[in-house]
């Protein structure tokens, strides 16, 4: 099991009040939403191994090269993301707890918490290790998912004790395409939450039409440039002419990378706090006790 552990804290903390509160008074409900989270998720799916994914460059530079517009609204000054100032100090004391609990805590320089998942489930797939669940809020997680390998993403949409199981079927029947053809699709149709325009004028019904009809993205510009004029609705060659310059650059964009480079982690679900010392004394200063007997309950059953 992979968490996408920015998602779900950022969906901790708009989804509990910020009156739920540390003995000193500050804001703990990302914190605790989270602990919380993640013992439903090892209660109700019991994976052998977790990982709790994290920004180490929440803008990667390569990706703001291809697209300049990439996050870009998202920016509070410089490179820094805009955050709700209550958050910020949750997400020390969130790596804190997964550190003392023993749950592994992993991020690359000038990666994604998205390309960390996106090099765990390469890596398992390689290694034949079964079975890999994501974790997220995030559709762009979906161009991961694989029937065979089998790689499927537990949707945070509705919450997290009502997920959707997204595998290939799911993503067929929701967006009309080759269940593992996300990432093209995206592509084309753009997605204004990351600053990523698409091709002026094509929307989710040609988006999927075009991916549908000549298999991938890259199949879709060879037939562009050899003057094909077959299977393209009406009206979308022309603007995808002017969009060779996106159309070239956006995969980089777009794609998880496979291959950031991680140090060596233990993901065994730990069976007792890797810090039984250091959990005390978060939990005591930040009020934690509930919560973090929760989760160890769930990890020693």
């Amino acid at each position: 099991m992979l968490l996408d552990t920015p998602s779900l804290y950022f969906r901790a903390f708009f989804g509990i009040p910020e009156s739920i509160k540390a003995p000193d008074g500050s804001p703990i409900n990302a914190v605790r939403g989270l602990i919380d989270m993640i013992a439903t998720l090892v209660r109700q799916h019991s994976p052998a191994e977790l990982a709790a994914t994290m920004d180490a460059d929440w803008r990667p530079a390569f990706r703001v090269a291809a697209i300049p517009t990439y996050k870009a609204h998202r920016v509070a000054h410089g490179n820094t993301e805009e955050i709700p100032d209550t958050l910020v100090p949750q997400v020390a004391i969130i790596e804190e707890v997964l550190d003392a609990l023993g749950i592994a805590r992993l991020e690359s320089p000038g990666y994604e918490a998205d390309d960390v998942i996106g090099t765990l489930t390469h890596q398992a797939a390689g290694r034949g290790d079964g079975a890999v669940d994501i974790v997220t809020g995030d559709r762009d997680l979906f161009q991961l998912v694989d029937d065979a390998r089998p790689v499927r993403v537990l949707y945070t949409a509705r919450g997290i004790r009502n997920l959707q199981i997204v595998d290939e079927a799911f993503v067929t029947a929701k967006y009309g395409i080759p269940g593992r053809a996300y990432a093209d699709f995206a592509t084309l149709r753009g997605d204004p939450s990351d600053g990523l325009p698409g091709v002026a004028g094509v929307g989710e019904k040609t988006a999927a039409a075009l991916i549908t009809r000549f298999g991938s993205l890259g199949a879709l510009i060879e037939a562009l440039d050899a003057g094909e004029t077959d299977g393209f609705p009406a009206g979308s060659r022309t603007k995808l002419s002017a969009a060779r310059d996106y159309l070239r650059a956006a995969p980089a964009v777009v794609a998880v990378a496979p291959d950031a480079p991680l140090p060596a982690a233990d993901l065994a679900l730990p069976a007792k706090p890797r810090d039984p010392e250091a959990l005390v004394r978060l939990a005591d200063r930040y009020g934690l006790d509930s919560p973090l007997n929760r989760l160890l309950d769930v990890l020693g059953s």
